[in-house]
């Protein structure tokens, strides 16, 4: 039996600052080895059971462009924009990957939403992480796998807003700290003609329900 899904990489904990300045930004380049990254990317890709969210949008249903799965403890239940989730149970890989996150972090989770973009025209638009049930400065750590995709960054409240852009890369973990939610948006935007798919797995700390 294998102990651990994952290989120990030390240098996986030496974490990239980014200087937004009011607030943490923390990159670890190397949370998976490419080989790792793969592995994990083709698991979750055939065995996280998919959804298709809707939002209405002037009176429309309109698809997410994106599937979706909200993964988590029970009890853990999320909305955003409408839309209510209640967690499915844990996936064997990703709680394997929480400990990993966790470890590195510094900071608990019981839970996850897991995106999958399948190509260029999936994508997310300009929000916070600012619900009610995460509380009022969420640490959110969010971990790549697949195609290198640009997640953008601006502030909230400033005129002109600052702005930053960061690729996002295959095995990789961005740590968001407690105030980023509270001063910056962030969106991932579409790329044209990208074939390949992406998942992103931002676990998240369900304080109220």
């Amino acid at each position: 039996m294998q102990a651990n899904l994952f290989d120990t990489n030390d240098s996986s904990k030496d974490p990239i600052r980014h200087p937004l300045g009011d607030a943490e930004l923390l990159e670890f380049l190397h949370l998976f080895s490419p080989t790792e990254a793969d592995q994990i990317l083709a698991t979750l890709i055939q065995d996280i059971p998919w959804q298709q969210e809707y939002l209405k949008i002037a009176g429309r249903l309109r698809a997410v462009p994106r599937l979706q799965c909200w993964m988590g403890d029970h009890g853990s239940h999320y909305g955003y924009s409408g839309v209510r989730l209640s967690p499915c149970p844990w996936n064997k890989t990703v709680k394997s990957i929480l400990a990993r996150v966790s470890e590195l972090s510094g900071s608990p989770f019981n839970s996850v939403l897991i995106n999958y973009y399948r190509n260029g025209q999936d994508s997310v638009a300009w929000h916070a992480d600012d619900e009610r049930e995460l509380g009022e400065a969420p640490v959110i750590a969010s971990v790549s796998l697949g195609a290198e995709r640009i997640f953008e960054m601006k502030e909230k409240n400033n005129s002109p807003a600052k702005k930053y852009r960061l690729p996002l890369r295959h095995g990789s973990l961005l740590v968001m700290g407690e105030k980023m939610q509270q001063h910056w948006l962030h969106q991932l935007p579409k790329v044209k003609d990208l074939q390949e798919p992406r998942i992103n797995l931002t676990f998240r700390n369900i304080i109220a329900s």
